[in-house]
């Protein structure tokens, strides 16, 4: 276990935290976004996580597949689901909300 983000959380128990879990499912729904041609060379960033379950822990040497899909854009704001896998469960959901800016 090299991994730093394991270091402290927690001891005897390693476990991925939750909010590294929305910041990677949060930088993927960033990442789709900015594939759309208009919203190409914008900044994104996350506005709010309306909702966040954490079904099942997470730990060293899961790997971890994302998947955000975006549902509706009203002007520079933009919602999207997050899901995240491990052995093709889901052990995290969230509700993500963007916003683009110049």
């Amino acid at each position: 276990m090299n991994e730093e983000v394991f270091q402290g959380h927690f001891p005897g128990n390693p476990t991925f935290p939750g909010v590294m879990m929305i910041e990677a499912l949060a930088q993927t729904g960033a990442i789709a976004i900015l594939t759309l041609p208009e919203f190409k060379g914008k900044t994104v960033y996350l506005a709010s996580i309306p909702k966040a379950r954490f079904r099942k822990k997470v730990e060293p040497g899961d790997q971890i597949k994302l998947t955000v899909e975006l549902e509706k854009f009203r002007g520079n704001v933009g919602m999207g689901k997050g899901t995240a896998y491990v052995n093709g469960k889901r052990v995290t959901t969230a509700e993500l909300t963007f916003a683009i800016g110049d």
